[in-house]
């Protein structure tokens, strides 16, 4: 028995990166509940991170987490019946892009805002 061997959890096989994928997937479960027409991207897994899926609702608004690979993301889109895209074959939605812009803008609005009362 090593030094650590009795810190290790014992059970469920952890994510490579030493944490669980179930907090990732009941997220994603309900940030498709709390959203209409979500999509999902699944994003290539690169020297940083694993594959992630994009969530993407209708007005936008996205979110991402990991997902149990290629796979589990295709599992997953098809439990929640939501569409699934390999972002590389498609890349992303511009009303996704298009958020962003909205969310900088307001960002920068606030800013100036917060400036302004100093």
């Amino acid at each position: 028995m090593g030094l650590f061997d009795a810190f290790r959890r014992r059970g469920s096989k952890p994510a490579s990166d030493g944490r669980k994928p179930a907090p990732d997937l009941n997220y994603l479960r309900q940030w498709v509940a709390d959203h209409h027409g979500v999509e999902a991207f699944i994003e290539p897994k690169t020297t940083v991170t694993e594959v992630t899926v994009v969530l993407v609702a209708a007005d936008g608004e996205w979110t991402r987490r990991r997902a149990g690979g290629d796979k589990g993301a295709r599992r997953l889109s098809d439990k929640l019946k939501i569409p699934v895209y390999d972002v590389q074959k498609i890349g992303y939605p511009q009303r996704m892009r298009d958020f962003d812009a909205r969310r900088r803008i307001e960002r920068k609005r606030e800013l100036r805002r917060e400036l302004e009362d100093d």
